[in-house]
């Protein structure tokens, strides 16, 4: 067996994100960004006022209250052409281009509306409700950088960057195989002793919410034809659950080495999921993981994960926080665990059950608590590693 840093090194290894592609703006949402993007125009591109209110010469309010004459109007889009000068005002609106002679805003509420004018009532200064030009940003400023995940904030940005079109990094195209003579698809008839397949749509679904295009090839039988026939290449990553351990109806590593897989390893020392398998079909990696439900699923956030980062131009290895523990726990042995966890605030507690097949357990749990090996006992309040779900 391997240890899981150096398990998940060997999986990371040779990975290089994959090539860009220009996407419409609209379309980027989740996408990570492939290069650094400039402002294509400043933002706001002239002065314009941030209150409703009116544009005067910040001199006349000096002695207020004082009567100025309202010789315009300018809205947002529907800027007024003339000049104001001593003496003068012109009513304004929140985003609309401030007329040239004005330098200030007073807010509509310190002003009363008079015959032929505007009675100040308020000392402004200079500058008072301007947003000068390039406020937020100039035009050629680099504020998207490449790597970042496109949220709906920077979407925002982007459009306001005058970008409606985005260098974003390819999609990983992965292809899901389950494998099992007992499992059927969810929904189907069931026999004696068998299972809906749960892997498959877990697997896919744990894919998508990471940035992929996933493709649930199926469920394959026990044998060496029924493997063969639905293993297949063109994608970025092949991820097969169950079959890869030693039993035998085990047969995913031969097929696969019939198909000229180089397998690089099959055991980690992990719990759950230690028969866990690596290597390449030609180019293509392929990520064998354990059939039992929880084995397969925690392995994925471990090892499908990073690899999904990494093609994606990610960072790849998860971070793991710092929790409290939340009860006492036995010294482990040589393999690391991983343990389903309620995390409350700070304080992480493992369930009770942690047996393998318990998906309903996993389903609820916020974290996994990180156990090294020969951790020795530990007591509630111990200071813990955690990745949380």
């Amino acid at each position: 067996m391997i240890s899981v840093e150096t398990a998940l090194a060997r999986v990371l290894a040779g990975l290089a994100p994959l090539p860009p592609e220009t996407v419409a703006l609209p379309q980027t949402a989740g996408r990570v960004l492939a290069a650094d993007i400039a402002a294509g125009v400043s933002h706001p591109p002239l002065r314009v006022s941030s209150m409703d209110g009116w544009a005067v010469q910040a001199a006349d309010t000096a002695s207020s209250p004082v009567v100025l004459a309202q010789i315009g109007e300018s809205a947002a889009a529907r800027p007024f052409g003339g000049s104001v000068g001593p003496g003068q005002c012109v009513r304004i609106f929140t985003g609309a281009a401030i007329p040239s002679g004005a330098d200030a805003i007073v807010r509509q509420e310190d002003v009363e509306r008079v015959e032929g004018g505007a009675r100040i009532g308020q000392t402004v200064a200079a500058g008072t409700f301007v947003r000068p030009p390039g406020l937020d940003f100039a035009t050629g400023d680099r504020l998207l950088t490449a790597g970042c995940i496109l949220d709906y904030r920077r979407i925002g940005l982007a459009a306001a960057m005058n970008r409606a079109w985005l260098p974003v990094r390819r999609r990983p195209r992965v292809a899901v195989l389950s494998t099992g003579d007992e499992l059927r698809m969810p929904g189907e008839p069931l026999g004696t002793a068998q299972i809906p397949g749960s892997n498959g749509p877990a697997l896919v679904a744990l894919a998508q919410a990471h940035g992929a295009e996933a493709l649930h090839l199926g469920i394959a039988a026990d044998t060496v034809e029924s493997l063969a026939a639905m293993i297949g290449g063109g994608h970025d990553l092949l991820v097969i659950s169950g079959g890869a351990s030693v039993g035998d109806h085990d047969v995913v590593g031969d097929v696969l080495a019939q198909a000229g897989m180089t397998r690089d390893f099959w055991k980690v020392a992990m719990r759950p999921g230690k028969p866990l398998m690596f290597g390449r079909l030609g180019t293509m990696p392929v990520l064998g993981l354990p059939g039992n439900p929880v084995s397969a699923l925690v392995s994925a956030v471990l090892f499908l994960v990073p690899m999904l980062k990494a093609l994606s131009g990610l960072p790849a290895a998860p971070l793991p926080r710092t929790a409290r523990l939340g009860r006492d726990l036995p010294a482990n042995d040589e393999r690391q665990d991983y343990l389903r966890a309620a995390l409350v605030g700070d304080v992480a507690t493992p369930f009770v059950k942690q047996d393998s097949a318990v998906l309903s357990g996993f389903a609820s749990a916020d974290a996994l608590v990180i156990r090294p090996p020969f951790a020795p006992a530990a007591e509630a309040g111990d200071a813990v590693d955690v990745i949380t779900l």
